[in-house]
């Protein structure tokens, strides 16, 4: 089946969770840092490492970060159609498995606010510590990208949520003026030609036809990856809960590297990528 985590993996998880302290389980919700009323209590839990920024907010990291889940997963790469990966029955699947389960915890737990009752979910049970329903109920493609900035040591400046729209969201505010201090822009995905370590959004369901003129909005189902790799005419990128796992897919552009034509319509012919969101990182 897929590579099971190493003692080195296993080792970094008690890393952080020694680093940690308590956390109250009060809350519900995106954390306050998507709201602006960030303060030290939202971060009580993260590794000083992070929390104090031994090292600047740098792209480096934020890819490597994603590189090192997406091997310790098993190195999938998922390029399918959406729909035609066949789901899997529970015991199977790898945000289920041994070692796993517990790191898609992690990615709950560090990457929402210490408040928050998401913070205390993870691939197998829920806050309280009862199994998982077959049917999976809490996505967790967000919580890894929010995971992924946290520890590249974002602090205040990335809105944490639960949901991709939230940060799609004020990325959207901070590109018209409409919202300040935040390491996220909105750009247009036929106008921008997206950097690795940036983020790009597709709608997914309902919110298939969303455009970035129709930002912001409500909250809307969707799904953002990080690109770790960039060459003439593809992208590579990395996503979390993509075939509940943390995957790899490959995103075509144009010939300049965008992945829209200038009317907005997306290159890439499975998913509607309607939204770049370029981090600006430290360095």
């Amino acid at each position: 089946m897929r590579a099971s985590v190493g003692a080195a993996s296993v080792a970094c998880l008690l890393m952080l969770t020694a680093c940690s302290s308590s956390r109250s389980s009060s809350g519900g919700g995106a954390g306050s840092s998507a709201t602006g009323a960030y303060t030290a209590a939202n971060e009580a839990h993260v590794p000083d490492f992070a929390r104090m920024h031994f090292a600047p907010f740098n792209r480096a990291d934020a890819i490597g970060l994603a590189s090192a889940e997406w091997r310790a997963f098993g190195s999938e790469v998922h390029d399918e159609p959406p729909g035609e990966n066949p789901d899997m029955p529970p015991m199977l699947r790898p945000d289920r498995q041994p070692g796993l389960w517990e790191k898609v915890g992690l990615f709950w737990w560090l990457g929402q606010d210490a408040d928050t009752t998401e913070s205390l979910w993870s691939g197998a049970y829920t806050s309280t510590g009862t199994p998982l329903p077959d049917k999976d109920i809490h996505p967790w493609s967000a919580a890894f990208i929010s995971y992924v900035m946290r520890i590249a040591g974002a602090g205040a400046r990335f809105p944490y949520s639960a949901s991709h729209s939230t940060y799609i969201n004020i990325a959207k505010q901070m590109a018209t003026g409409a919202q300040s201090g935040y390491a996220v822009i909105a750009e247009r995905p036929g106008e921008y030609a997206p950097v690795p370590g940036d983020l790009i959004c597709t709608g997914r369901g309902k919110a298939e036809r969303l455009t970035y003129d129709s930002l912001p909005t409500g909250g809307f189902p969707s799904h953002c990856d990080l690109i770790v790799a960039a060459r003439p005419g593809e992208l590579s990128v990395i996503g979390g809960n993509v075939a509940y796992s943390v995957s790899m897919k490959h995103v075509p552009t144009t010939p300049s590297g965008m992945i829209a034509t200038p009317d907005g319509q997306s290159v890439d012919p499975r998913y509607p990528w309607f939204v770049v969101l370029h981090v600006t990182y430290d360095q």
